[in-house]
C-alpha cells in the first residue's frame, strides 16, 4: 500500500520572510501534534508491534518515513522563512520545546489504533487553520499537499480499525 499520494510535494519556497508564519508552521514541525510527535510515535508502535502484527509494524514504519518527509519540508520552509527550525513552539514569546512526553506509550493494537486516528485527525484539522491563517500561495500549496498525505494515514488506520472489530 502506498502511504502518501501520488502527486509531487511543492519545493519548498516562500513569498518573504515572516516570523508569525514560522511560529505557526513550528506547531506542526514540533508541537505536541506535528510531525516530530508523529516520527516517535509510529517509530515506537513499530517497535512494539513487530511481533504480533508485522504487517502492520511494517506499515507504521513507512508512514513514519512520509511524516519524516513532511518534517524536512517544514523545516525548511520555517528556514525560509527566517526562523531556525529548532524542535520547538512557542507559547506568546515563550519557547516549548518538544518533548518525548508527547509520545504516548500504548500498547494495545485497537488503543494504538483508535490514537493514531484521533492524531491524525487533529494534525488535518491543524493543517487546515494554518491553511486559513497563512497566505503565501507557496507554503499553503505545500500544507495542501501534506492534508493530502495525513488523510492517507487516517483512512489506513480506520481501515486497520475495521478490520480489527
Amino acid at each position: 500500500m502506498e502511504f502518501q499520494s501520488n502527486k509531487l510535494y511543492p519545493v519548498p519556497k516562500v513569498q518573504s520572510k515572516n516570523m508569525k508564519y514560522a511560529k505557526l508552521l513550528l506547531k506542526n514541525y514540533a508541537g505536541n501534534t506535528s510531525e516530530d510527535t508523529a516520527v516517535h510515535l509510529y517509530t515506537f508502535q513499530n517497535m512494539i508491534l513487530s511481533n504480533g502484527y508485522p504487517q502492520i509494524a511494517n506499515d507504521l514504519f513507512h508512514i513514519s518515513v512520509v511524516e519524516m518527509h513532511h518534517l524536512k519540508l517544514l523545516g525548511k520552509t520555517i528556514s525560509l522563512l527566517g526562523m531556525s527550525p529548532e524542535f520547538i513552539t512557542y507559547n506568546s514569546d515563550n519557547k516549548q520545546y518538544w518533548s518525548s512526553k508527547n509520545v504516548d506509550y500504548i500498547t494495545s493494537l485497537k488503543d494504538i489504533l483508535n490514537l493514531n486516528i484521533k492524531q491524525e485527525q487533529t494534525a488535518i484539522q491543524q493543517y487546515l487553520e494554518h491553511y486559513e491563517i497563512i497566505k503565501d500561495p507557496y507554503i499553503r500549496n505545500l500544507l495542501k499537499r501534506i492534508i493530502e498525505d495525513e488523510k492517507i494515514h487516517l483512512e489506513y488506520f480506520q481501515k486497520q480499525l475495521s478490520i480489527l472489530k
